[in-house]
C-alpha cells in the first residue's frame, strides 16, 4: 500500500524555484536538497580549491557538503532549509565568500 494512502497525506500544489537560473519544481514541506534531488540535480557546491562537486552526504546537517546560497545568503544547508516559493538557489564555490 502506497504510504501517503495510510497517512492520508496529500501534499500542496507544486510550485517553481530557481537553481542557477534554471526552473526547478518543488513540494510544499520538502528541503532545497529534496527539491534538487527529485529534479534529478545530486550536486550544488565545488569544494574550495580543486573544484570537485558535492552535494548531500549525511541529510540531517551535521556535514557541510550540501551548502548552497538561497536568495543571496550562503552557506545555507540545503538538507535543513524549507525551500519556499519563489526561491533563487545558486550553486556555491567554497565557502560561499570568494576568497
Amino acid at each position: 500500500m502506497n504510504p501517503l494512502e495510510l497517512a492520508g497525506a496529500e501534499p500542496g500544489p507544486a510550485f517553481t524555484v530557481t537553481l542557477d537560473g534554471r526552473a526547478v519544481a518543488a513540494l510544499p514541506g520538502q528541503t532545497v536538497a529534496a527539491a534538487l534531488w527529485t529534479a534529478g540535480i545530486t550536486s550544488w557546491r565545488t569544494t574550495r580549491g580543486s573544484g570537485r562537486p558535492r552535494g548531500v552526504l549525511c541529510g540531517i546537517g551535521v556535514r557541510f557538503d550540501c551548502l548552497v546560497t538561497v536568495n543571496d545568503r550562503p552557506n545555507q544547508r540545503a538538507c535543513l532549509v524549507p525551500v519556499r516559493p519563489g526561491d533563487t538557489i545558486r550553486t556555491q564555490e567554497g565557502n560561499g565568500h570568494g576568497d
